[in-house]
């Protein structure tokens, strides 16, 4: 295998580490809470990763971009506040309504529409504030490991600075490889118990409807999906310099999010994160290889859901927050210099001020407003520029 393919493979496996650990520990810790079964979880595995999975195959593949699709990690969250109270069937029928809304907007081109209202710098500003969580928690890992962490941020350095070390291949996969050699030699691997199992077997889920269920939990989840995490899987992949197709992913979007409804997942979503790992590095026109390693991995751990969930959290925390930091500094870089480099760096601060901070209002999390606040600002501004 070349370097250059190593690249791609290499950010294909990152993002794909990158969607198996931290996303499915949050899936875990709301069904801890809020009582979903253990088949639950792994029907919900199988939607978020099978379902969505195929979906990227074949938009990579058809697109030749790294085009990849997940479920939406703040409309999971956001079943800790609806399901203390309201049945499963009842948030599985706010998924269905959820997804067809989605489809019409990208059926009827409202989703190209939408984005071509906000402003790049202000999109940017809202990246950069999601994405600058890896870059501390990339620092905050060398507290929790500093050997660890060491290794694989210096074996990253030199294979960027050296061409000795260059040699060994793209600096992601000397880190990723220079830490699983700490990590098996220390002994780091977590408990994680016996093996529950291998293979997932998706339930079906019969949804109800219901007038709170609506309320609560469509227009916070359509907002999520349309205005957050599209959006910002969209900014990383133009800023790239990809062309996604913007209004058939966000029908692909729709689609997915009924599939992955019946066998009781939440939306689905075009990922931001482990779109700007595969669009971080190597040849544009060859991006799209990592994007069809991400999703045979990801159709693979749907299938094999327990075996590969129950492996994947062995993984020490420290070895995930360095390895997606270090695969996404350079998008993280890329989204400051585009968000405050033009003509709307107010706007574009309120956004990033306000997404960092973590508000919710509505149900609706802080991105979301961070792109109104920002926007508004921008606005205001540019009708009165002597007050800026």
């Amino acid at each position: 295998m070349s370097s250059q393919y190593g690249t791609y493979l290499t950010n294909g496996v990152a993002a794909f580490l990158f969607s198996c650990t931290g996303p499915v520990a949050i899936i875990l810790s709301v069904a801890a809470a809020t009582g979903l079964s253990d088949a639950h979880v792994a029907s919900w595995l199988f939607g978020g990763f099978t379902i969505a999975g195929a979906v990227s195959l074949g938009f990579t593949l058809y697109y030749r971009q790294p085009l990849v699709f997940a479920w939406t990690i703040p409309g999971t969250i956001l079943l800790l506040t609806s399901l203390d109270h309201l049945p499963f069937e009842q948030a599985v029928g706010a998924y269905l309504v959820t997804g067809l809304l989605i489809l019409v907007v990208g059926v009827t081109g409202l989703a190209e529409r939408m984005m071509a209202l906000l402003p790049k710098p202000i999109v940017m500003g809202m990246v950069a504030g999601i994405f600058l969580d890896f870059g501390l928690r990339l620092v905050g890992a060398f507290a929790d490991d500093a050997l660890l962490s060491s290794v694989m941020v210096g074996g990253f350095l030199l294979a960027m600075a050296l061409p000795a070390f260059r040699r060994l291949g793209p600096p992601i996969l000397v880190a990723l490889v220079a830490g699983a050699a700490v990590v098996i030699l220390t002994g780091s691997l977590r408990d994680t118990g016996p093996l529950p199992g291998l293979f997932t077997r998706p339930l079906l889920f019969a949804p109800a409807f219901s007038a709170q269920a609506m309320l609560e939990l469509v227009v916070p989840l359509a907002v999520t999906v349309l205005a957050v995490q599209n959006a910002q899987g969209f900014a990383v992949l133009e800023h790239a310099g990809h062309r996604p197709p913007v209004n058939a992913m966000t029908t692909a979007c729709g689609l997915g999010s009924l599939a992955l409804a019946a066998v009781g997942a939440v939306s689905m979503c075009v990922t931001g994160p482990s779109n700007a790992i595969l669009a971080s590095s190597g040849e544009r026109s060859r991006q799209y290889i990592g994007g069809v390693t991400y999703a045979v991995l990801a159709i693979a751990f749907g299938i094999l859901g327990t075996l590969m969930t129950w492996f994947a959290l062995k993984l020490p925390e420290a070895y995930i927050a360095v390895l997606g930091g270090l695969a996404v500094m350079k998008v993280l870089e890329g989204s400051f210099v585009a968000a405050f480099s033009g003509d709307h760096t107010a706007g574009a601060l309120v956004t990033l001020l306000v997404t960092v901070s973590d508000i919710s209002l509505f149900n609706i999390g802080a991105p979301f407003w961070g792109l109104v606040f920002g926007a508004v600002v921008s606005w205001l501004l540019r009708r009165n520029p002597a007050a800026n």
